[in-house]
């Protein structure tokens, strides 16, 4: 088992050794009182039925691999889309240590944020003096401009009072009167990491302009306000900026965590890289509009901009795929009172013109698909407008509202008006839906692979690839850095699918003198 400087295997082919290997198969004689073969088989293929799908879609106490993460880990992403803010998480150290390792898999980046390490006194008697060490200690070593508080599980069960408890500390010295502390109440046992992102949002929104509206005018900056929702692909929030700059407007992209989570190898550490500068928040009142890119997630968002920045929200929807993109630039050069670009109009053509080539694989081929919301919006809205079905929409972090605009969504295309609508479920009901009623594909996170691997494993004829498109993406180097939004984010998604059909009919066609007849050089 041992490794040598000169011979050092990787997990894969380390495992495969025979030392390993002994070890595993004494584990599981003398250690796992398992059951054979047999019976595991026939369990296995009692849980791909029809009859256990049935059972499964019954359960009401029990969540088994949730399609989901929680609130802090969304308002942690929200605070470091801001110029100079350090993410600080009202909480347990084991909880905080999950977002930032959660974010350090997803985007291969070190992830600042601190915890205040609630251990079991403070459970009991509250946890004001670990926000009062907390915060002083941070400020100290971290030296942050804006530190944005967020809270776990255990800071709301007890009832923590996060607008007492940093007064408190401001008062007592613990930190300057004048450091800007936003905060939100974002509990883990409710909502998810999009309703967090939008409560520290709408936190950092009101506390940078609750007191200043006085001496606000709309429309005075000339700005057009975008502000993004939890979004987790890099070159969404670059193709934005580049859009808005084509239009030659003004324009703020109100939280923008590209740089700090995509900054170069160059021998320097930037704890706090690029974000949006919080003068951009405090001017945002003075915008034309804000629009919000994913409407479904940003509720209190979208009550706050509205109730007391008095602008009119546009009532779009996320501009994925054509139709809805083609929504958002006609808005845009509605409110800037600008010509749409003619970099834009031919970016679209090409967007056409690749749906054009690729039309031939892509109609009729089948997607089971699962994420947040507002993706999965946008997501079927483009799978219709490249003639696929959809068989299942699962969203666990949705709600009877969204599913209404799923079903009239659904029933304006052939392809995906039979398609299942589930929300508030988990990928083992995921699991069983695609065992029952088998997509050609399934759209969705890292997590699937091993829905993607149980399928094989009744068979190859059962076997469901995965796409992965969503997040997070653990299993799969730099996709974080890709585009889903707008044309651009249309062309990387329809290189994405029509790819995956083709290696699926290389690998299908591969074998020689049996299937190898459709083997063919060109596509």
């Amino acid at each position: 088992m041992s490794q040598t400087v000169d011979k050092i295997a990787p997990g894969y082919s380390l495992f495969k050794q025979d030392e390993y290997q002994d070890m595993m198969a004494n584990k599981r004689a003398k250690y796992e009182e398992g059951f054979d073969d047999a019976k595991i088989k026939e369990v296995f293929d009692w849980t791909t039925t029809e009859e256990y799908k049935e059972l499964n879609f019954e359960r009401k106490t029990l969540t088994i691999n949730p399609a989901k993460a929680c609130q802090p880990l969304g308002s942690v992403l929200c605070a470091l889309g801001f110029e100079n803010t350090l993410p600080y998480v009202h909480g347990s150290q084991g909880c905080v240590a999950y977002f930032r390792t959660y974010f350090n898999r997803h985007f291969k980046e070190p992830v600042a944020c601190v915890s205040d390490s609630m251990t079991e006194d403070a459970a009991v008697f509250g946890g004001q003096k670990n926000i009062f060490d907390g915060l002083e200690n941070a400020t100290a070593l971290y030296k942050p401009d804006v530190i944005a508080v967020s809270t776990t599980c255990m800071a709301e069960v007890i009832g923590d009072d996060l607008n007492a408890f940093i007064g408190n500390a401001k008062k007592e010295g613990h930190i300057p009167e004048d450091m800007p502390v936003p905060f939100a109440h974002t509990p883990s046992f409710v909502g998810s990491h999009t309703t967090g992102w939008d409560n520290m949002f709408e936190g950092i929104a009101r506390y940078f302009t609750i007191n200043e509206m006085d001496n606000k005018e709309v429309g005075s900056n000339g700005k057009i306000n975008l502000v993004p929702g939890f979004e987790t692909y890099l070159g969404n929030y670059r193709v934005l900026h580049r859009v808005m700059q084509e239009f030659d407007t003004g324009y703020s992209l109100l939280c923008d965590p590209t740089e700090v989570l995509d900054t170069p190898a160059d021998g320097e550490y930037r704890m706090y890289a690029g974000g949006t500068p919080i003068s951009e928040v405090k001017d945002a009142p003075n915008a034309k509009t804000t629009i919000l890119l994913q409407p479904d997630q940003l509720v209190k968002t979208k009550k706050y901009v509205e109730g007391t920045w008095q602008h009119e929200v546009p009532a779009l929807n996320i501009p994925m795929g054509l139709d809805w993109t083609d929504d958002f630039v006609m808005k845009i050069a509605e409110i800037s009172g600008k010509e749409i670009p003619a970099s834009l109009e031919k970016e679209r053509g090409r967007l056409v013109d690749m749906m054009t080539d690729s039309h031939t694989w892509l109609h009729d081929t089948s997607f089971s698909i699962y994420g947040d919301p507002d993706y999965l919006m946008g997501l079927t809205k483009f799978l219709q407008e490249l003639g696929c079905e959809v068989k299942h929409i699962l969203c666990h972090n949705a709600n009877k509202r969204w599913k209404k605009k799923m079903e009239a969504l659904i029933a304006q295309a052939p392809g995906t008006a039979n398609a299942e609508i589930h929300f508030g479920k988990d990928l083992w009901h995921f699991r069983s839906l695609v065992f029952t009623n088998k997509p050609d594909f399934m759209i969705g996170n890292s997590y699937a692979k091993f829905i993607q691997a149980d399928t094989k494993a009744k068979g190859d004829e059962f076997e469901v690839p995965l796409i992965r498109l969503g997040f997070p993406i653990f299993d799969r180097h730099h996709l974080h850095r890709n585009t889903t939004l707008c044309y651009e984010g249309a062309m990387m998604m329809l290189t994405t699918l029509v790819n995956a059909v083709l290696e699926k009919l290389d690998t299908d066609a591969m074998l020689l003198g049996k299937t190898d007849l459709s083997f063919d050089l060109v596509r």
